[in-house]
């Protein structure tokens, strides 16, 4: 897989544009209400066109019903949708059909045993997000700056890329990334000031960090998924020919390519502390390495 990283829960015209000027490769928005980052319709709309070409856009939902996936698809026109609820396998390949984009279905992750249950959706999504898992009293399903143990994916190989998420910021991205093997990371809560309101100067540190350990990073063999198969959508309605007015989906028989394209990474930045999110990892050992051992105090990373 292509070094990604992501940026989710932007609303703003100005952290956007940071964003992209850091060189963002996913840029992802919030439909659930519940959240300090949803965008309404006509926000969405905007910030899509403000994005078009420069990155590719994440459409996040929550257990969302197929209207109200229609309407994100109508008004942000995204690249991938990221289920961040309880959908089953079941759902997430039907939603994979209806929208006919790739999907990414995030995992909550506290012990191996949870990293286990993503072996299930390896058949239905195009992505696995690997997060945090929320407490159970929790309000959100993602973004409330929680770390997990990074080392428990290390040897985690499934069939389609993943990337990681849960306790990431600027401080600790490079740490995560060498402990859990991950070659795509996703932040939120870790690049904001307060709850959904994102810091243009964390958004740049974030992303330069997360470049420089990818750099620095060893590559793992990564596995590959079966033959390719293509969906039509039956939700976003049809063309005058017959054919769905969006592009039919394909699922490439390559998890070690980005499903989404290829981009370029910006030049290689100067050397920064990097990080992913919260309560990370201390300071590296004498020979250089995290020794992955808690810190107490916590910033913020994931999704919603």
């Amino acid at each position: 897989m292509t070094p990604t990283v992501k940026l989710c829960g932007l609303s703003t015209p100005a952290t956007l544009d940071a964003a992209l000027d850091a060189g963002a490769d996913m840029v992802g928005f919030v439909f659930f209400p519940r959240s300090p980052r949803h965008v309404d319709w006509a926000t969405a709309r905007a910030l899509g066109r403000q994005v078009r070409g420069r990155a590719k856009i994440v459409a996040l939902s929550v257990d969302a019903d197929d209207e109200t996936l229609k309407r994100i698809v109508d008004a942000l026109s995204p690249d991938l949708m990221q289920l961040h609820g309880r959908e089953t396998p079941e759902r997430v390949k039907r939603i994979g059909e209806v929208c006919a984009l790739p999907t990414m279905k995030a995992i909550g992750v506290a012990s191996r045993a949870d990293l286990a249950e993503a072996q299930a959706y390896e058949d239905a999504a195009d992505y696995l997000l690997i997060d945090a898992k929320p407490p159970k009293d929790a309000a959100l399903p993602g973004g409330n700056g929680r770390p997990f143990d990074w080392s428990l994916t290390q040897d985690f190989r499934p069939r389609i890329p993943w990337l990681l998420s849960g306790g990431l910021d600027p401080l600790t991205v490079a740490a995560a990334i060498g402990l859990s093997g991950a070659r795509g990371v996703d932040v939120s809560s870790g690049v904001e000031s307060a709850p959904g309101v994102k810091d243009e100067a964390k958004i740049k540190a974030f992303v330069a960090a997360a470049r420089r350990a990818f750099a620095l990073a060893p590559i793992a063999p990564e596995f590959t998924r079966g033959s390719p198969r293509r969906v039509s959508s039956p939700l976003v309605g049809e063309d005058k020919g017959g054919g769905s007015r969006r592009p039919t989906r394909t699922e490439s028989g390559d998890a070690s390519n980005n499903l989404l394209g290829s981009r370029d990474p910006p030049p290689l930045p100067a050397p920064t502390r990097g990080g992913g999110g919260a309560d990370a990892v201390d300071s590296p050992s004498k020979e250089g390495r995290p020794s992955g051992r808690p810190l107490d105090r916590a910033r913020g990373s994931g999704l919603t």
